[in-house]
């Protein structure tokens, strides 16, 4: 290929010969290299240039000819010259490209700048490799020594286009940040534009940048100063207006939609062509713009979409929201409030117009029902549009555990939720529940469990489920032991092995009666072979069992005084010093018939089986004469009879005389006439709150003891502040309670106050 005509000078030419073939080169790369260099021409300028900066010959060049350069000899100087030709040859050159930009405006200018910025820096790379020996040895040696306005020759080149060419093309009303932005502009407003162009130019603004310290090292200084500065000045301004003219004519949804597509769209001109470093402060003026400006009307039109169920804009306002601080803190206090409404709404449409009195037949299945629909729902919404974020999960626990504890059917009574759910669960334990599928049942309780971990009163639900865990128990009505081993799990899971030990106890129970059973029943039939009379028996821990004896005497019939007697002398000699109480309120009966053509079975309780055994001696009774005969009182008597005549097996025609009904008759072999008593079942209720309540005033006293153990003195205040903490877990204390709970300590002297102060206690090892 052509290559110019000057000839190679000789290793000792002087500095003009030499410059002369080397300026000649340098010229040819920098303006025609599309045309070609041959690899001998370009050996030859690399030969040339070496052998300049190795000549010691000093060519009579004097320290003024290299400017700042200090005076010095030999190689070091020859670099100098070499250096200073470098640079007057490039501001010569683009001088001339300078000029040639008068003529160019907005998008021409830029592609006018693109083309020459990578004809020149192409050239640049081959003129650096041409002068490698100055760079490794010259330039290198004159920047040890702190020299640093001296750079390596590409950088050299840089730093005069940037002094020469874009400096003054910048200067001149901005042009060419102008044309960048106009054309972004333009991109914004929906119109297509030379992205490769827009690169190109911003990527020629980054390499402009110069660490002075390390040529080596990335600075963006120009590129921040002449384009991101006014990049993101301009982008404010015009999301500015148009986030208000678009909200002027458009609804907050629409509006929502605009703004998640204008971050994506900046997002992705940073992708595009932008240096990776502007996404930050781009993203952050969008958000600002966008979203903090806004952020009240968006605050104030949440409610709605709440309301509406309106998922996708609840899931586009959220992500909006939170890219801003405190963007989202508004939002969950208005997302609590909305859960707690609908659940006392739920609540209030169950219980309906009659109020408190209504509360009370609350139907417990449709309550737990009820306040799990507003959970679900509410719940899924957390997760769906809003991520499951921790701030929204929280709003949504406070609000559960507020609706759940006090509600239209609550009342005043922190009491009547862990009644209901543990009436429920009852529900779903028993036999004849609907979940026949041990899946659905295992995944009712698992519903069960959400509502559980919202009681605070978890000490009253314990005693509930305990109650009701005991008569399934007892009558064996249970589902199946999976099922209740399932459930006493999840509590011994989310309480502790404590909240569950009762439960565990009561199993254990179970399994030894019926052990205890198999050899009663085994030693009788050696020693007795009257035995008529099928027996189980249940003995069950008094500690454990939240079972009340009968108040009342009672008259053991003749029929079984034997099996009864039998027994206790078995149980004595098993277990020497062990006292039984016979629990007859809870004990169950079968009675066959002999009087009537059809023998039936007569299912029922042991004050049943008293009354009508009494008929085996009489066909008419009175009142009085069944008091007297078994001992139980008359205000329940009356009650057992009731049931009795309900069933027709006994007739009462008289007042207060009660007849056997010879022409009883029913579709069913076996009749259960063993239904509950209204006056036992609101005992049950009445019952298990009073336990409730005396087991408080213990654990509290408990609570405080081993507070001030550890202690030693305490402050009033900061005592039953850390008592609520310690006890918040089981139950919600009330600071009177504590307080009488203190004043109990002070009589049994386990604290005492301090010596003249009212409030401050010590404790009393």
């Amino acid at each position: 290929m052509a290559t110019g005509a000057a000839a190679m000078p000789a290793a000792t030419a002087d500095l003009q010969t030499t410059w002369a073939f080397l300026e000649d080169g340098v010229d040819h790369i920098m303006t025609k290299l599309q045309t070609g260099v041959s690899y001998s021409k370009y050996m030859s300028l690399y030969t040339v240039a070496y052998n300049y900066c190795t000549s010691s010959k000093m060519q009579g060049t004097s320290a003024d000819q290299v400017g700042a350069i200090a005076n010095r000899t030999g190689a070091n100087l020859m670099g100098a010259d070499l250096y200073n030709n470098l640079i007057r040859y490039f501001v010569t050159h683009l001088k001339t490209l300078r000029e040639k930009t008068d003529t160019f405006q907005d998008e021409a200018l830029l592609q006018y700048y693109a083309a020459e910025w990578e004809r020149y820096t192409t050239g640049a790379n081959y003129i650096n490799r041409l002068f490698t020996y100055l760079n490794r040895h010259w330039v290198k040696r004159e920047r040890d020594e702190g020299r640093k306005g001296v750079y390596p020759v590409y950088t050299l080149a840089l730093v005069q286009w940037k002094n020469n060419l874009f400096i003054p093309v910048q200067r001149k009303h901005t042009k060419l940040a102008s044309a960048i932005l106009r054309l972004i502009e333009l991109q914004r407003n929906g119109e297509t534009i030379d992205q490769g162009l827009v690169k190109k130019v911003v990527d020629s603004l980054v390499s402009l940048g110069l660490d002075e310290t390390d040529p080596n090292k990335a600075c963006l200084d120009v590129y921040k100063e002449h384009f991101e500065t006014p990049f993101i000045d301009a982008t404010e301004q015009y999301y500015k207006h148009e986030s208000e003219s678009f909200l002027a004519e458009n609804s907050v949804s629409d509006y929502l939609k605009k703004a998640e597509e204008r971050l994506r769209e900046e997002e992705d001109r940073v992708e595009r062509y932008l240096n990776t470093g502007t996404r930050k402060p781009l993203v952050t003026k969008c958000e600002h713009v966008l979203i903090r400006e806004h952020s009240k009307l968006m605050w104030e039109n949440f409610q709605t979409l709440l309301d509406f169920d309106k998922d996708e804009d609840l899931q586009r306002m959220y992500a909006l929201l939170s890219r801003i601080p405190e963007g989202l803190e508004p939002l969950r206090k208005k997302f609590e409030e909305h859960v707690k409404k609908a659940g006392l709404a739920a609540v209030a449409k169950l219980v309906g117009s009659g109020g408190e009195a209504n509360a009370d037949a609350i139907d417990p299945k449709a309550y737990v029902d009820a306040l799990l629909d507003v959970h679900k729902k509410n719940s899924e919404t957390v997760t769906r549009s809003f991520r499951g974020e921790a701030g929204f999960v929280a709003s949504l626990d406070k609000a559960c555990r507020e609706f759940v504890n006090r509600n239209a059917a609550t009342g005043a009574s922190n009491s009547k939720s862990p009644e209901l759910i543990a009436k429920h669960a009852d529900l779903l334990l028993r036999k004849n529940n609907k979940m026949a599928e041990e899946d659905d049942l295992e995944a009712a309780l698992n519903r069960v469990m959400v509502l559980f971990k919202y009681i605070e009163d978890k000490d009253v639900f314990q005693q509930f489920y305990t109650t009701k865990l005991s008569k399934r128990l007892i009558h064996g009505v249970s589902a199946s032991d999976e099922s209740e081993a399932s459930m006493i799990s999840k509590l011994k899971e989310a309480c502790g092995f404590e909240y569950t030990n009762k439960l565990q106890r009561m199993f254990t129970d179970m399994s030894l009666s019926k052990d205890l059973t198999d050899q009663f029943k085994d030693r009788m039939q050696q020693n007795h072979d009257d035995m008529d009379i099928n027996f189980s028996i249940m003995v069950l821990g008094t500690n454990f069992w939240p079972l009340n004896p009968p108040t009342h005497e009672f008259v053991i019939p003749t029929e079984i005084l034997a099996t009864y007697d039998r027994f206790q002398k078995y149980y004595q000699m098993k277990h020497s010093g062990r006292k039984l109480t016979w629990l007859w309120n809870y004990s169950k009966n079968e009675l066959r018939t002999n009087y009537l053509n059809q023998k039936y079975i007569l299912m029922t309780s042991s004050f049943q089986m008293a009354v009508l055994l009494q008929y085996n001696r009489n066909d008419t009774l009175s009142l009085a004469e069944l008091e007297a005969a078994t001992g139980i009182p008359k205000e329940l008597l009356t009650q057992v009879l009731a049931l009795l005549v309900k069933a027709k097996v006994l007739v009462n025609e008289e007042a207060e005389q009660y007849d056997l009904n010879p022409g009883f008759k029913s579709k069913k072999i076996r009749v259960n006439l063993n239904l509950p008593i209204k006056a036992e079942v609101k005992a049950d209720t009445s019952d298990v709150l009073k336990t409730v309540d005396e087991d408080r005033k213990y654990v509290i006293q408990a609570t405080i003891v081993r507070v001030m153990k550890a202690r030693k003195t305490m402050k009033n205040q900061p005592l039953i502040q850390e008592v609520i903490s310690q006890i918040s877990q089981r139950f919600a204390p009330k600071i009177p309670d504590i307080k009488k709970a203190i004043d109990t300590l002070l009589e049994k002297e386990y604290i005492e106050r301090v010596d003249g102060t009212r409030d401050t206690f010590a404790y009393v090892a």
